[in-house]
């Protein structure tokens, strides 16, 4: 199943999320659970941003991208980081209002209980299966948009528990547990972070010492220097390196063990593309 598919299959199940809790949300006058709606609603544009940025990143490289679209995935996993922000401020500064102005509680009923259970176990499998999918299609997108719906889960959880601490009395409750949930999100984004910045500013793909060390075990390799690498790793990263062989050998030899460098990094150090510059030996 391809990323395209999973996105939109997880858009159609964020909207009858959104479209359920706001009926919750109507019927009981909740603002918490109104917000949670909103949530929801992130998850789902957030789908739509993945779907626009996955079809960019699958296009193959040209005379503008000569490496390929893929870091328009890893952009696009950072607009999601950017909802959870808006997200958690929102849910925080929600909360802080509510706490401050003594607001009135919420309507609550066992049916509004139900329903957000409901809600919540539905997510919950949703955010399991797009995390596992994540790690299949080795998926930045995937990733984010599964931590973006685990945290709808958490901010489900958390309305539910201050709805009941409210139906027992305590009237603040569920803004308490907004603002701990707040926290939970903005955490999440920053996994998120942790995951995609490596990528935009070219951190090494692969350790340098880890590729000489392969290389230098490699038939007719005398020295390596001058590694390079950049990327994700798992087929989409880029390496660049120079090794030395035997200066007495010929063009076409030189050129046949520079190919196998290659070929040998393609296929057993995952590498995307490889450029191998050889030098005739020193020693």
């Amino acid at each position: 199943m391809s990323v395209r598919r999973i996105l939109g299959l997880v858009l159609g199940a964020n909207l009858a999320v959104v479209a359920l809790k706001l009926f919750i949300g109507l019927r009981s006058g909740s603002l918490s659970v109104l917000g949670d709606a909103a949530h929801s609603g992130f998850d789902a544009l957030n789908n739509v941003i993945g779907l626009v940025a996955v079809r960019i990143a699958v296009r193959p490289p040209d005379e503008d991208h000569p490496y390929g679209h893929g870091k328009f995935e890893t952009v696009g996993a950072l607009a999601v980081v950017s909802f959870l922000s808006i997200t958690a401020f929102e849910l925080g500064s929600g909360a802080l209002g509510r706490l401050m102005t003594g607001a009135p509680p919420p309507r609550v009923d066992a049916v509004i209980f139900w329903l957000l259970g409901v809600t919540m176990l539905f997510n919950a499998a949703v955010a399991g299966a797009e995390a596992l999918y994540a790690r299949r299609l080795d998926s930045e997108i995937l990733a984010a948009d599964a931590r973006h719906t685990a945290s709808d889960v958490a901010v489900t959880f958390a309305v539910i528990g201050g709805l009941g601490l409210v139906a027992l009395g305590f009237e603040q409750a569920d803004a308490w547990l907004a603002i701990f949930v707040a926290g939970l999100i903005a955490y999440a984004g920053f996994e998120v972070l942790r995951g995609t910045i490596p990528v935009l500013v070219d951190t090494a793909a692969v350790e340098a010492a880890r590729i000489e060390r392969f290389v230098s075990g490699l038939d007719g390799v005398r020295a390596v220097r001058d590694v390079r690498s950049r990327g994700k790793r798992n087929a989409q990263a880029f390496a660049e390196l120079t090794i030395e062989i035997d200066g007495s050998l010929t063009v076409s030899k030189g050129h046949e063990i520079a190919d196998h460098v290659e070929r040998q990094l393609v296929l057993e150090g995952g590498f995307r593309d490889v450029v191998v510059h050889v030098e005739p030996s020193e020693g």
